[in-house]
């Protein structure tokens, strides 16, 4: 059985101008991502070196760029751009799954949180 390792950023708030409604797009608004990255780190956990692993700091940055680069009517667009920023860069990555809670949707309903969940995976 494979193992799988895992490095996670949880709550990386971001303000940007995705959404369908037209006020959406001229004040923008928060966003929190959750990112997950599936990656082998045996060789990181026995040479404590930074190259056998992923930088948080550089899989943040590119999220952040990818995210909020352009705006989108669809939060899964903007969700599945990060997603693909990530398993461009980060060769060593094998799937990503990514959160993003939009907290301040135009709902007309009382809610704490609504957001998508994308998964993929290398070559998927």
């Amino acid at each position: 059985m494979k193992e799988t390792d895992t490095i996670f950023i949880s709550g990386l708030a971001l303000h940007a101008y995705h959404g369908v409604m037209p006020h959406e797009g001229k004040v923008g608004q928060s966003f929190t991502l959750d990112i997950v990255l599936d990656i082998d780190l045996g060789e990181a956990s026995r040479s404590d070196r930074l190259r056998h692993t992923v930088s948080y700091d550089q899989v943040a940055a590119a999220a952040t760029e990818a995210f909020c680069k352009k705006p989108y009517k669809l939060i899964e667009a903007a969700a599945g751009a990060v997603i693909d920023a990530i398993l461009a860069r980060f060769p060593r990555v094998t799937r990503v799954r990514i959160t993003v809670h939009k907290p301040h949707a135009p709902i007309a309903a009382t809610f704490s949180d609504v957001g998508v969940i994308i998964t993929r995976s290398r070559g998927k």
